[in-house]
């Protein structure tokens, strides 16, 4: 995979026998069998022979589908390793399916050197399970003044830029920024947010806001830096691509865009899909996140526009933080939840299972698209393609705490809850990356 490094494993040899493969990129959706020979899909087919040395995995009543692919994670690599690093990370990934992730630029330091990327890259060799990339920041120490050296950034494997976790400040930076990273040949992914109505905000404005008594953060706050930044990217005719867009306001401002043939995706979150500002009422730190939780016309938006390709992709925004940061009050604990892990579980629990979408347009949203907006050859579990899969029994029923989890963190909004569908093995760029097949 292109501008992705892992650590070298073994390459796969095994047959997994009578799955229900659904590869829409391969026009399947029946139960076959898939052998993997030297890392790459050698066959697919009904009653596959077994060698006698050849390793069998039963996944009778499971799901065998095309590894997925995360645009957007934080790694906390380097500066924050409590929180998690790169090993941590890609275990916790390739236990979600995913065979690669691309992690965001804010940093301590901030990604926005060719020293700091090279040294990333080579961390990611050696610790890395799955292929990991790296974007880079637009503006030196994500301060909003001056442009990274993107040209240099970019021959050294940057798959972008961004200063995700901050906006871009004014829309002459903006400008500059998706010129030169045009110019690059790579695009630039935003945080959609206006400072001005940013400031001091818990969550969602709106009715549970007010009877919370926090201080709200309107969908105009997305929605303005949106509509401005498409504008740009319409005038550079440059590459952008929109951060877990949370407001049906904002989707407007997507399709028009797209109608008029501005070159931009967008992501949306398993949690901004299937939860709303409802759900804080609880008060738990872990549904603190920015963008906030939306209110329900904006979550069932999000589901609609998924559905019909609006959205691109699904990105996780995976942002661990240490459990003494998140056992506080609300009001001041960080933004962020981890996801990789409990991605497709979700997904499949909610939109799937609850019939908003169909599991072969799950796939591609989690798969396809993110694998083609990095830049990379889509997952596909076709002869000769690389094996890049998942093993998925979707009537597991697992409870998400720290014990079950991967991650170094366990600030997830699904913290003791039953989620069900669980990932039992992934092969990421032809090796065994996750196993839990016992």
């Amino acid at each position: 995979m292109q501008r992705t490094w892992c650590k070298r494993l073994p390459a796969a040899d095994l047959l997994v026998c009578s799955g229900r493969v659904v590869d829409p990129e391969s026009g399947l959706d029946a139960i076959l069998d898939v052998r993997v020979s030297g890392g790459k899909v050698a066959e697919v087919g009904a009653g596959l022979a077994r060698g006698k040395s050849t390793r069998v995995v039963d996944a009778d009543g499971m799901l065998v589908l095309p590894g997925f692919v995360d645009l957007h994670s934080h790694f906390r690599t380097p500066g924050r390793e409590d929180e998690e690093d790169l090993a941590s990370a890609s275990t916790a990934a390739a236990a979600g399916g995913y065979i690669a992730a691309f992690g965001m630029a804010n940093t301590a330091p901030v990604t926005d050197s060719v020293p700091l990327l090279r040294g990333l890259v080579e961390q990611a060799r050696k610790d890395a399970v799955i292929p990991i990339g790296f974007f880079a920041a637009v503006t030196c120490g994500l301060a909003g003044e001056q442009l990274t050296g993107m040209g240099e950034l970019g021959e050294a494997g940057a798959i972008g830029f961004s200063d995700d976790g901050r906006p871009l400040p004014t829309a002459a930076l903006t400008r500059r920024a998706l010129h030169y990273a045009k110019v690059s040949g790579r695009f630039v992914a935003i945080h959609a947010q206006d400072d001005s109505l940013f400031e001091g905000g818990q969550m969602h404005e709106g009715p549970t806001s007010a009877q919370l008594g926090l201080t709200g953060i309107p969908s105009l706050c997305e929605s303005l830096d949106v509509s401005r930044t498409l504008d740009i990217a319409a005038c550079e005719d440059a590459r952008v691509h929109v951060c877990h867009i949370s407001t049906a306001a904002s989707l407007e401002a997507l399709a028009r865009a797209k109608a008029a043939g501005v070159r931009v995706t967008a992501e949306a979150t398993p949690h901004h899909l299937t939860l709303n500002d409802e759900a804080v009422a609880s008060l738990d730190p872990n549904l603190k996140m920015n963008p906030p939780l939306r209110a329900e016309s904006d979550r069932a938006a999000l589901v609609e526009a998924l559905k019909s390709g609006l959205v691109d992709c699904v990105a996780t925004d995976h942002a661990p933080h240490g459990s003494e940061e998140k056992a506080v009050p609300f009001e001041t604990a960080p933004f962020g939840c981890i996801g990789l892990e409990t991605a497709f579980c979700v997904l499949y629990g909610e939109l799937v299972l609850g019939k908003a979408i169909d599991l072969g347009t799950l796939v591609t949203r989690m798969s396809t698209a993110p694998a083609r907006i990095a830049g990379l050859p889509a997952p596909s579990i076709s002869p000769g393609a690389t094996a890049n899969l998942c093993v998925v029994d979707p009537r597991a029923k697992w409870r998400v705490n720290a014990g079950s989890l991967q991650s170094r963190s366990f600030n997830s909004p699904w913290l003791g809850h039953e989620l069900t569908a669980r990932v039992k093995l992934t092969l990421a760029a032809g090796r065994v990356a996750w196993e839990d097949l016992a």
